[in-house]
């Protein structure tokens, strides 16, 4: 890869270019058609936050994987970690044996984790399978059968993390029937408030309603076994909540002895430039679930929970490959690369996107809201006529031509795009996103 000594992006080939077509056709005819590609990239390399196709254009990379790559493609401390781990051993289940990587790893999360609590941990392969395994404890800790989720959430797509989710219908569209017993309320998304009030003269009745009314006329709370939500909701939008509002959920969550259930899959790691999206709030949660950016691209999820709570059995739960030792080498890396100076990176380089971004806002009436903390920053598009109709055509426009101007961008929710870049991003980088990214709204307000 040529990076180092190009100007990044430079595109050579409008893409997809010839080499890139061959890899997409043949791929289009063997791989599952569910999975949702929204622009043809077809990547060769990735180092740091730069994408090389498979026809040398060099691309920004803004995604990260969807927040997977903290550390960036291919960071060599962590490629070294995996080289080293990948000639001593490949794989033990750990549910069965003992091995220094899983251990290390799960008392490194165990002191991390949010709140002065003890923590115990639970291995898995993804966030979903996290997610199966907090409803499961959650549950059988409590055993009572009911879970609250939000609209919006994304949860992830196996059967009972689906259950949970609710943030685009084509993700349950004929998979029913799901998970009984599960409940979901409105979020605290106070540019489109479910309840239709303002803050902060609202109070926080989107988390009052679920004791005042939820409560009170068809759920009963001592059969409610655990509360899980996103600190920051990834694929609804990147939507913050008012600052009371963890608190405020929290707070509600131990006065019925349910679980406050935390799922940090996209949001943790030092993404917000904490470790934990959460502790901007000061909760401290019965249960945490993470994945994504544990392990820099390596497949690994854990469930962190109070020790006093993970009170299951042997043979409750477990999983054959969650906690590879290949895995565990990469994410102890990851969180020493984070803690040493990526957290503050995110912290510092979010602060100045998101200024700059609001500073674009100011002069594109196309964005009708910009929202984040950290590196997880989301700008919602709107109608310019009306700026609560939301415009998914000109956010789609928008990541097409970043696309083809050499920055790679996602949406979320109806009309969002996420910002979610590496951890390793710098201030040039930043600067030659809002670059394009404002050619490419300009570009688009002009056709509306």
């Amino acid at each position: 890869m040529t990076a180092a000594v190009q100007q990044v992006p430079c595109i050579i080939s409008p893409p997809p270019g010839p080499r890139s077509r061959r890899l997409i056709e043949t791929d289009e005819r063997y791989v599952s058609p569910s999975y949702t590609r929204f622009y043809p990239l077809a990547i060769k390399s990735g180092r740091g936050c730069v994408l090389e196709d498979m026809d040398g254009n060099l691309f920004l990379d803004f995604t990260a994987g969807i927040a997977v790559c903290a550390t960036g493609h291919c960071h060599p401390r962590v490629v070294q970690a995996i080289q080293e781990q990948a000639t001593q051993l490949l794989h033990m289940c750990g549910a069965d044996f003992y091995y220094p990587p899983l251990r290390d790893l799960a008392a490194k999360l165990a002191e991390i984790a949010p709140g002065p609590s003890e923590k115990r941990v639970l291995f898995t392969n993804s966030g979903a399978e996290a997610i199966e395994a907090a409803i499961k404890l959650a549950r059988y800790h409590t055993r009572r059968p009911h879970i609250i989720a939000f609209y919006g959430a994304f949860h992830g797509r196996t059967m009972g993390a689906l259950s949970l989710t609710a943030s685009k219908v084509n993700q349950r569209r004929r998979f029913e029937p799901l998970l009984p017993e599960v409940t979901h309320v409105g979020y605290g998304h106070c540019f489109r408030c479910p309840l239709n009030r303002e803050y902060p003269g609202c109070q926080i009745e989107c988390v009052s309603q679920i004791e005042h009314k939820l409560f009170k006329t068809r759920l009963p709370p001592e059969e409610v076994a655990a509360i899980i939500v996103e600190p920051i909701q990834g694929e609804g939008g990147y939507v913050v909540p008012p600052p009371e509002y963890h608190r405020e959920l929290k707070a509600l969550a131990e006065r019925h002895g349910i679980l406050f259930v935390a799922d940090e899959v996209q949001s943790g790691i030092g993404r917000t430039g904490k470790m934990w999206a959460i502790e901007h709030w000061g909760v401290e949660p019965d249960i945490v679930c993470t994945a994504k950016g544990l392990a820099s691209g390596l497949p690994l999820g854990a469930m962190i929970a109070r020790s006093e709570i993970m009170d299951w059995i042997p043979g409750s739960h477990a999983s054959t490959f969650g906690g590879n030792p290949v895995a565990c080498a990469a994410a102890l890396e990851t969180i020493a690369l984070v803690e040493e100076n990526l957290m503050q990176n995110a912290a510092e380089m979010g602060a100045y996107f998101q200024q700059h971004l609001r500073e674009l806002a100011g002069r594109h009436p196309s964005i009708g809201d910009v929202r984040g903390l950290g590196l997880m920053v989301g700008a919602e598009f709107v109608q310019s006529h009306d700026r609560r109709t939301p415009a998914p055509e000109t956010r789609d426009a928008i990541l097409q031509s970043c696309f083809q101007q050499g920055l790679v961008l996602l949406g979320c929710g109806e009309s969002s795009i996420r910002f979610c870049p590496a951890l390793v991003v710098t201030q040039e980088e930043c600067d030659t996103a809002l670059a394009i990214l404002e050619r490419a709204l300009t570009e688009a307000e002009s056709h509306e």
